[in-house]
């Protein structure tokens, strides 16, 4: 099958496949369960492996009134800001980038409060940043269009689904999940990241930021997400930014997806060879759509979003383990 072309908005209708037996094109890999006799499939996990937080480490939920919320110490440094208004405000440029970037995706009727939550977002970031690697972009204008409104790109797309719960794989820095949990505004979403220090940054931001109520951190792999029935197959959509290959992503993100959920991909451009391997994923894991949405200014030039759509439910099995996909790709 030809991989649609960036440009404008192709459908591309992917058959579901069978749930047991060969998948044409695959060779082996269309039944998981049958071609990895003595392979033990995933378990279900317990409650979700949440960061520390005791006091020192992270969130100290004690306190009259309102809780108190301590930044964490890592490696002997000082402590690192748990609330926005610790940060240096954001200068007067990238204040106006964000203000017209929203203006020009449609976004400048937001509440007061939810810019000013994207902005305490991206102060905390560039706050921990020189302490943990979380963005290799330090100037705070080229953050607001690379992290901020890159993010906010795929807003359109699941507003007009009617997606109110999400889950945002290797979150990082928390984009995109986070600035599309407040946007939304999501009635509940999860931040994962099998990363400890990443992961404790997430909770810090959520609960500086006021969102502990309906915005969750997880520091487990997805897999093992996966094989938690309180997650497999529950989530309307599964958004991830820069995390994997598409073939991988779905592989990665459709036993998280309920039937009819969307997986959005923040891919380049050229990706004709990525979108054509991940055709026989789609078709292995429930079958679906495959959409590329070529995004415009004020997103970086160059950037797409590919919305997987799932039709059917996923067979048992999947997804492979790590050590599994990288012998046997798509």
């Amino acid at each position: 099958m030809t991989p649609p072309q960036v440009g404008r908005t192709i459908r591309v209708r992917i058959d579901r496949g069978p749930t047991t037996g060969t998948v044409p094109g695959t060779g082996p890999r269309g039944n998981p369960a049958a071609n990895r006799a003595g392979l033990a499939r995933p378990s279900a996990s317990g409650p979700l492996m949440r960061v520390d937080r005791r006091p020192g480490v992270g969130a100290v939920a004690t306190g009259a009134g309102r809780p108190c919320w301590r930044a964490p110490r890592l490696l002997g440094r000082a402590p690192l800001p748990a609330d926005p208004r610790e940060c240096p405000p954001l200068p007067s440029d990238a204040r106006t980038a964000l203000e017209d970037g929203l203006a020009a995706l449609g976004l400048d009727d937001l509440p007061a409060q939810a810019v000013a939550d994207l902005e305490g977002h991206l102060r905390l970031l560039l706050a921990w940043t020189g302490a943990v690697n979380l963005t290799a972009i330090r100037d705070p204008l080229a953050a607001v269009a690379a992290h901020v409104l890159d993010s906010l790109a795929a807003l359109p797309l699941l507003r007009a689904s009617g997606v109110g719960e999400l889950l945002d794989l290797g979150s990082g820095g928390g984009y995109p999940g986070l600035p599309l949990a407040i946007t939304l505004p999501a009635r509940r979403a999860l931040l994962v990241d099998s990363i400890a220090k990443k992961a404790r940054f997430l909770a810090t931001t959520v609960a500086g930021l006021g969102l502990a109520d309906r915005v969750e951190v997880a520091a487990v792999r997805a897999e093992s997400l996966a094989a938690d029935p309180h997650h497999r197959e529950r989530w309307a959509a599964v958004t991830a930014r820069a995390v994997a290959s598409l073939p991988d992503l779905v592989e990665i993100a459709f036993p998280l997806l309920a039937v009819g959920g969307v997986l959005v991909a923040w891919k380049r451009t050229g990706i004709d060879e990525e979108t054509r391997r991940a055709m026989p994923a789609l078709v292995a894991l429930g079958g679906g759509t495959l959409e590329l949405i070529e995004t415009r200014a004020p997103v970086p030039a160059g950037h797409v979003l590919v919305a997987c759509r799932k039709a059917g439910r996923t067979p048992a099995g999947w997804p492979r383990p790590p050590a599994e996909r990288a012998r046997h790709p798509w």
